[in-house]
């Protein structure tokens, strides 16, 4: 099963970035004469209700949504790890002003907190990099804080910490590679989180604007004529369900070695 996930992800990264260089369409090009086509030669996914070819923009929307969604999750997970193991290892003032920031962003549901700060900025793919990465941290944070203390307790930690040796050598030289597991699950967890963060928010009319498009985007455009014209919708929401399914797949296969490294050990 990680295999077929893994060969789903690249097929969809090898879509999205090179896509363009096979299927020479412009995604922005308005047609009066295809308004709502259903799948064909001339247009394999249909188009959408101002004639643009549905294939071509899923290309496009594909980079934007999969470069938010990796962007999002690498400086999330980053934030966690930093801030998750600085907790774990010099506790005390470190750790409660932790817990204390911790539970304060949970304190409000992460979705609505998204809308919240979107709803003060134009939204783009930086911004909603950043707004995502913000909101996305906390729990990739505590799962490494809480692995990070039982590292503490090690001996040769303690022995490190009385030999006196600089505390950044051992968070990133002893520290790292332990939790390095962690933070790939993590990692995938969050890109397929984020997908669909921009999703919902793009579906909303808080994401991505115009003439940018991301998967959201589209399938958000085509919630007015589902009825009719099924393939608008579709297809943006069958791509964000494969990246999200083969990511969990991913996830799950990761996390099961972890956990047997650690029944070994």
């Amino acid at each position: 099963m990680p295999k077929l996930s893994i060969f789903i992800l690249i097929f969809i990264f090898v879509f999205s970035f090179f896509g363009l260089e096979l299927y020479h369409v412009n995604p922005y090009s308005l047609d009066a004469k295809s308004i709502l086509l259903a799948p064909s030669l001339a247009h394999p996914l249909g188009t959408d209700r101002l004639g643009r070819d549905i294939l071509a923009r899923l290309i496009v929307g594909g980079k934007v949504s999969l470069i938010i969604g990796v962007g999002s999750a690498f400086i999330a997970s980053f934030i966690g790890l930093i801030l998750g193991s600085m907790a774990g290892y010099f506790r005390g003032s470190v750790d409660k002003i932790f817990v204390i920031t911790v539970d304060l962003f949970l304190t409000f549901p992460t979705f609505f907190l998204l809308l919240a700060l979107v709803s003060y900025v134009n939204a783009s793919a930086l911004v909603l990099i950043v707004i995502i990465s913000i909101t996305g941290w906390m729990t990739t944070a505590r799962l490494i804080r809480s692995e990070s203390f039982k590292i503490t307790s090690q001996p040769f930690i303690k022995i490190l910490n009385i030999a006196r040796v600089n505390k950044l050598k051992i968070l990133f030289k002893y520290y790292a590679p332990i939790l390095a597991p962690i933070y790939f699950v993590s990692f995938t967890f969050g890109v397929g989180g984020a997908i669909l963060a921009e999703s919902g928010l793009s579906f909303l009319g808080l994401g991505i604007v115009a003439p940018q498009m991301s998967w959201g985007t589209i399938l958000s455009g085509g919630k007015d004529v589902v009825e009719i014209a099924w393939w608008v919708s579709f297809f943006p929401g069958l791509m964000i369900f494969l990246v999200t399914f083969s990511l969990i797949n991913i996830s799950n296969y990761l996390q099961q070695i972890t956990n047997q490294k650690e029944i070994q050990t």
